[in-house]
């Protein structure tokens, strides 16, 4: 069978929806996160389930019910022990895999890999048994089996050998480490992650260069005559910008905008969307705004930054310090230049999608500036809503730069100079110019849809 016509199972650690408890019943909410906001529109075709870990204690019940479906469609989800799940997660996934893949270690301290790390890895080779095996007993015959990002990189081999009429294709949303960083990972672990993911029948990234640093990394660390190499290829994912606008066309949306028009009066507005991670450079975004103000008094009390920053893994001990300084970044701002009636730095750290949008409909102009992104949608979602011909401040770093160049500002995420210099440039830039390059990144942004890039996978397990 065609694989355009065969069943579709998405794994990923985090599903489509969670469970929340409402009295003695169990409620199933459709849930956040980049891929399902990409992919919920195609949810109820009928042609995708999807296999996800329980994140909750609500979940683990549904799970131990056996409950199948959110909106109509199958989702199976994997009941993890607690205290294994917190070894896959944090320790691995989040506190390895993810700064390796990011470039986040200061190598003179860290990693230290000691018997607790020996021990985190055993439970992420397990957690990812568990996918594997349930993934095993639910996909049906023929499917194309999507996995999905960095937490599970090692289930392919499990898979293959008791299904083989499953075709599978990994996709890698986060920048994939290069050999000068891969080599962090003990050689054992690396070696049995290389291996897993060459057994899938693809490998996918957003941008070329993740794509050759992986296959850069499996020639230098995989060894060259392995056989059977799994197919590499790239396809960027946009959000849906249908459901983007239904979200702005809610009423809490409307009522977040019209408090934001209140708060900003007719000052000019720079806007930055992110999770509280130490990739997305939050600080220094804040240290560059600091060196603007410091060169361009013309612009205190006439410009303020909204930064909706939301905390993020607040279990690993690096990002609960790091919410504690971007707090004090953005105090000490406001301690400099702010006063009765200017608050230079608005931070919002409560989770609130609605407002966020409304933000992003608002802004004149649009930070994102991360160390490294697999993409970064935020840059997308802004051009596709925004209402005031806003500019866009990007890192060179983030995938979506490539798609994004010419329309957008670039800038080097540790160049505050450069970053200072490029939002005052932005905010004095003519309506003329701002309106085609604004046009431009709105073109860029709608270019393609989240159907493109699942068929690119589907494209990929065809050509395999």
């Amino acid at each position: 069978m065609d694989p355009a016509e065969r069943p579709i199972v998405l794994v990923s650690n985090r599903g489509p929806l969670s469970y929340r408890r409402d009295g003695d019943e169990l409620v199933a909410v459709r849930g956040g996160g980049g891929l399902v906001s990409g992919l919920g529109p195609l949810m109820d075709e009928g042609r995708i389930s999807w296999v996800a870990a329980a994140m909750s204690d609500a979940d683990r019940s549904a799970a131990a019910d056996a409950r199948p479906a959110g909106d109509g469609y199958p989702v199976h989800l994997v009941d993890v022990p607690v205290g294994e799940f917190d070894r896959y997660y944090d320790v691995v996934s989040n506190q390895m895999l993810w700064f390796v893949h990011h470039g986040l270690f200061d190598l003179t301290r860290d990693p230290e890999l000691d018997v607790g790390w020996r021990d985190a890895w055993t439970s992420y080779r397990a957690v990812n048994r568990l996918f594997a095996e349930t993934v095993i007993a639910h996909a049906p015959h023929g499917a194309v089996v999507l996995v999905q990002d960095y937490h599970l990189t090692l289930l392919a081999p499990t898979v293959r050998a008791a299904r083989d009429d499953l075709t599978l294709v990994h996709f890698h949303h986060t920048p994939f480490a290069g050999p000068d960083n891969a080599r962090v990972l003990a050689t054992e672990p690396l070696t049995e992650m290389l291996d897993a993911l060459a057994a899938h029948h693809a490998c996918g990234f957003h941008v070329s260069g993740w794509a050759e640093n992986y296959s850069e990394v499996q020639r230098r660390w995989g060894g060259l005559d392995r056989p059977d190499p799994a197919r590499v290829f790239t396809s960027t994912l946009n959000s849906d910008v249908e459901d983007l606008r239904r979200v702005a066309a809610d009423p809490r949306c409307a009522a977040a905008l019209a408090e934001l028009d209140r708060l900003l009066g007719d000052r000019q507005l720079i806007v930055r969307v992110d999770r509280m991670e130490l990739s997305k450079n939050i600080v220094r975004g804040f240290h560059a705004y600091d060196l603007l103000l410091t060169r361009r008094p013309d612009l205190r009390g006439r410009v303020t930054f909204v930064a909706c920053c939301y905390p993020s893994r607040l279990g690993v001990p690096a990002y609960a310090r790091y919410r504690d300084e971007v707090e004090a970044a953005a105090a000490a701002v406001n301690d400099r230049w702010g006063g009765p009636d200017w608050t230079p730095v608005e931070l919002m750290t409560d989770d609130d999608h609605p407002r966020s949008v409304a933000a992003l409909r608002r802004y004149d102009v649009l930070l994102v500036n991360p160390i490294r992104d697999g993409l970064n949608l935020v840059a997308k979602e802004g051009p596709m809503i925004n209402e005031r011909d806003g500019q866009l401040v990007l890192s060179t770093e983030a995938g979506a730069y490539s798609e994004l160049l010419g329309a957008a500002d670039g800038i080097s995420p540790f160049d505050l100079d450069a970053t200072a210099d490029a939002l005052g440039a932005a905010l004095d830039r003519d309506p003329q110019e701002r309106a085609a390059r604004a046009g431009m990144l709105h073109r860029a942004a709608v270019a393609r849809t989240p159907r493109d890039w699942l068929q690119d996978q589907l494209s990929a397990a065809r050509s395999a």
